[in-house]
């Protein structure tokens, strides 16, 4: 039974908050939000000031110049609303680590020596981000988990520091338990497979799915910085997690009360966007013809009848890889929407000569950028092909779109498992390794796998089954955002508690 959360976070704070509450007024609640320079953590932590916002507390999104634009196309309609939510302009430090001015966000990361500057760059944020907190005395800080600093700027201050770390209860209870138990440790290769101990699910994983700070012995720039995270993650005074409570109850159970962690269940954020043109430009600056296109094509088609292919903004695939996916596409015989993270004026070596003419019709491929909000709510979606990142899960989750699993790197082999083996709306295609970003020479799926993968979810008989079970979860997804819903109350409690420490 599905238990009211706001009751039980209610009945933790003391009576003095509540005399408080009726015998002094309380000034208007005012939160900063840092989002990591990603679109994958960024876009979530917008949504998530536009759900405070819209409940009347004074937000404010710290960034640099070249990230503002496509935060401010976000946060118009909020805006125009009337709700109080602005920009507040920091200088990314792009020179003093030996960036071109300009390049301010992972996504345009293009080698190792500019992502190890990316991430030098975020620890050179801090002295700024002070300046800012002593100017405008916000009541708390909500900072992307990487911004380790974060917690100590706002103990400075103090003020709460909330972390947001973009993934479920489930992600976070796995990490937790190979960190505490090491399971990995204790087998003879990378390919053998353990128990993750302590969780609700026997839940069986590879050290070869694992993240490198689990398994390197040598410390790159990002390792440290996950490892610092992690420290100043247990000294923050809770987490914000974008998902609902019925989507994984038996994680957010587990993470509160046996692991003993403070933290808000709020989501799924991207719900927040309930105005079209919220949807259309979600992750862009403005609309652009891709939209118009990919819907009008999509209008064409049956119900259920096309795979939606989309590996997030940061998965990078080698030119092999790619040709394997076209032909693998291709030999499925199946419609689909192909969102490919290459310029239109890149060489298309990796693109099967004549491919395009012989699906045409049959096969749409967007380049760039695509409304993943929209494709996805479109009735003509029969399955969804993703890196497992949790933003696109959740949103297919919330559309309804049962998943074909490709987990790629960060915690999305996590993702897999709640997928595939505890809500059952998913199947995997068989990837097996952790890739670090650097191109592989050899694809690491090949094609028939992708073929079988496509083919058996599309003309089999378990698309039916995981399609009921998906929808029943969207619907779920929505009651829980809506008032009285358990992310709803989550929300309203953690609002009253922040109001009052703030008092």
């Amino acid at each position: 039974m599905l238990m009211n959360h706001s009751i039980i976070y209610c009945s933790q704070i003391s009576n003095s908050y509540y005399l408080a509450m009726e015998t002094k007024p309380r000034p208007q609640l005012h939160i900063f939000f840092l989002p990591f320079m990603a679109p994958g953590h960024t876009l979530p932590l917008i949504d998530i000031a536009k759900l405070f916002a819209s409940r009347g507390v004074k937000c404010t999104i710290v960034t640099t110049h070249a990230n503002a634009p496509i935060i401010s196309q976000a946060i118009k309609t909020s805006i125009g609303f009337g709700f109080e939510i602005k920009l507040v302009l920091i200088k990314f430090p792009s020179t003093e680590v030996g960036l071109h001015e300009g390049i301010e966000s992972i996504k345009l990361e293009k080698t190792k020596e500019m992502r190890k500057g990316l991430v030098k760059a975020t620890t050179l944020l801090q002295q700024q981000v002070e300046q800012v907190l002593d100017q405008h005395h916000p009541h708390c800080l909500v900072a992307d988990f990487l911004f380790h600093w974060a917690t100590d700027v706002a103990a400075k201050f103090e003020i709460p520091r909330l972390v947001f770390h973009g993934t479920g209860f489930f992600a976070l209870c796995a990490l937790k338990s190979i960190m505490l138990y090491q399971p990995h440790l204790k087998v003879s290769s990378d390919s053998e497979s353990f128990v993750i101990p302590s969780l609700p699910n026997e839940i069986k994983m590879t050290r070869n799915k694992l993240v490198p700070f689990l398994t390197l012995n040598g410390k790159t720039e990002l390792i440290k910085l996950i490892k610092l995270s992690r420290e100043a993650e247990e000294r923050s005074y809770g987490i914000i997690v974008n998902s609902f409570y019925e989507l994984e109850p038996d994680y957010a159970d587990h993470y509160r009360k046996v692991l003993g962690k403070k933290s808000w269940h709020i989501g799924p954020v991207s719900l927040c966007n309930n105005v079209e043109i919220d949807r259309s430009e979600r992750g862009t600056e403005g609309l652009v013809d891709e939209a118009k296109e990919c819907l009008n094509w999509l209008n064409s088609k049956n119900l259920n009848s096309v795979v939606y292919i989309c590996f997030g903004t940061m998965t990078k695939f080698s030119d092999s890889q790619l040709v394997e996916i076209a032909y693998g596409l291709e030999a499925s015989g199946q419609q689909f929407i192909w969102v490919v993270k290459k310029e239109k004026n890149d060489k298309e070596a990796w693109l099967p000569e004549g491919f395009e003419q012989r699906v045409k019709g049959e096969g749409l491929i967007i380049r760039g950028w695509a409304p993943q909000l929209l494709i996805l709510q479109h009735e003509a979606i029969g399955a969804f092909l993703t890196h497992c990142g949790w933003n696109s899960i959740l949103e297919g989750v919330s559309a309804g779109v049962p998943m074909i699993t490709w987990p790629v790197s960060a915690e999305q082999f996590y993702n897999e498992k709640l997928v595939t083996q505890i809500l059952g709306i998913g199947v995997p295609v068989g990837a097996q390794n952790w890739e670090d970003g650097s191109l592989q020479s050899e694809a690491s799926v090949k094609r028939e796998a992708i073929e079988k993968a496509v083919t058996e979810f599309m003309v089999g008989n378990k698309q039916e089954e995981m399609r009921t079970r998906v929808l029943a979860l969207g619907e779920m997804a929505r009651r829980a955002v809506a008032e009285g819903g358990s992310s709803f109350s989550d929300l309203t409690v953690l609002i009253e508690e922040l109001s009052f420490l703030g008092s």
